[in-house]
């Protein structure tokens, strides 16, 4: 039987979900999407993400995949099927693209890196548009200092101080980040962090942590001594997940190491 496989882009507010997966207590994104594809197809296809997101966390660039029978997309187009999807799904959902793929593409094991946003709104004042989507923080911070801090966390690194435990033994809790940028627009701080994996909840220990060298807790020294010690409790605070967005994931072979990526839990990708 010929199958057909199609890559989403799907962006979610994940204000009201227990994360991307299906949850057997509580609502998944996975779930309200599979439940649309359901109702389109029926061979009800599994959708096979590029990663995972933790409760409330949001998305504008999660990838998922999945495949169906020829035979069921005759009367729906490629170009319309984002169109149908959307339709099935509730408000805080949606399909931003759909697009075909070789039946050898995998939502996972090609993604060759992310990219996540966490957004902070320094003020004395909260911004009520925002309150769902960032982390209100009163208190002036030291932008420099945090600057100079986010630097310290790129290249390859053993992040084990500023990801919480899953509650399983990882295969490995070194990841490469290439990118840590903090941009500043009025009263919303905006982190930009990029790397080629991620741990649990490792984006929001760094945030946390780099929100707590603007206030003087710690200084952009103690980074290094944190990442060497391997050992969450030196580190930071945890940023609370409201602020955080999937933002991207990347694909591109050539700066691929898939042995790496494959022997990765999916669950380390849940921030």
């Amino acid at each position: 039987m010929d199958t057909l496989k199609f890559k989403l882009v799907i962006a979610y507010d994940g204000t009201a979900y227990q994360g991307w997966q299906w949850q057997r207590i509580g609502l998944g994104v996975q779930q309200r999407v599979e439940e649309a594809l359901a109702k389109l197809f029926p061979s009800a296809p599994r959708l096979h993400s590029s990663s995972r997101t933790d409760t409330g966390v949001h998305a504008l660039g999660m990838v998922a995949h999945f495949e169906v029978p020829a035979s069921e997309m005759r009367r729906l187009t490629t170009a319309r099927l984002p169109i149908a999807i959307n339709s099935l799904l509730p408000h805080d959902i949606r399909v931003q693209s759909a697009v075909r793929k070789p039946a050898k593409f995998h939502a996972r094991f090609d993604a060759t890196g992310k990219q996540y946003r966490y957004f902070v709104w320094n003020a004395v004042g909260m911004n009520p548009l925002l309150r769902h989507t960032a982390w209100h923080v009163p208190r002036k911070l030291d932008l420099p200092a945090m600057r100079a801090a986010a630097k310290l966390f790129l290249g390859e690194r053993d992040f084990q101080s500023f990801a919480t435990n899953p509650g399983y033994k990882r295969t490995t809790t070194v990841r490469k980040l290439t990118r840590g940028e903090i941009k500043k627009t009025g009263a919303q701080l905006t982190f930009i962090i990029e790397g080629d994996g991620f741990l649990y909840r490792m984006c929001r220990g760094i945030v946390g942590t780099l929100v707590q060298v603007g206030m003087g807790k710690f200084s952009p020294d103690e980074i290094a001594a944190m990442l060497a010690k391997a050992d969450r409790r030196v580190a930071g605070m945890s940023a609370p997940a409201h602020g955080l967005v999937l933002w991207k994931v990347y694909y591109d072979r050539s700066q691929k190491s898939e042995a790496r990526i494959k022997n990765r839990s999916l669950a380390d990708d849940a921030d």
